[in-house]
């Protein structure tokens, strides 16, 4: 039976033109915005909230939904979506590195110059382009996904 993953990612910038990402080290590596898994009992919302908090430390407000980054495996049926969000508004104190990984704010235009093994690359017009509101990325063992801004 076909399985569905539900995730978060939260871009949060400040005035400055950068945006904060995570250096992580479990299960991939490489550069990302804060996020994770949402939890059964969560909202979508509620969940990217609590991922930034965990990984960063900050508590974000007024969150503004990006869309969503649907992957489908062709071949089993599963499928892995990605609810982002982005927002400026945001307290606390920001932790220099979590168990994710290190913490840091980084210029916007560096950021399609890094390195991730997620394809972050491929979501980042979602979150500096406004055109879009979906990403569909169909794929299998036979083929790397390509995207479809939607």
């Amino acid at each position: 039976m076909p399985q569905t993953e539900l995730t978060n990612m939260v871009m949060v910038y400040d005035d400055h033109g950068r945006a904060l990402v995570q250096e992580r080290v479990k299960s991939w590596r490489g550069i990302s915005f804060p996020g994770g898994h949402v939890e059964p009992h969560e909202s979508f919302l509620d969940s990217a909230i609590r991922e930034v908090k965990e990984e960063t430390g900050l508590t974000v407000h007024n969150l503004k939904s990006c869309g969503v980054i649907h992957w489908l495996n062709t071949d089993t049926g599963d499928r892995y979506l990605v609810f982002l969000y982005k927002t400026n508004q945001f307290s606390g104190e920001l932790l220099p590195e979590t168990e994710e990984g290190r913490v840091f704010w980084m210029e916007h235009d560096e950021l399609l110059q890094v390195h991730s093994e997620n394809d972050f690359h491929k979501y980042l017009p979602m979150f500096l382009q406004d055109e879009y509101s979906e990403a569909f990325g169909p794929w299998n063992a036979d083929n790397t996904p390509d995207i479809i801004y939607l």
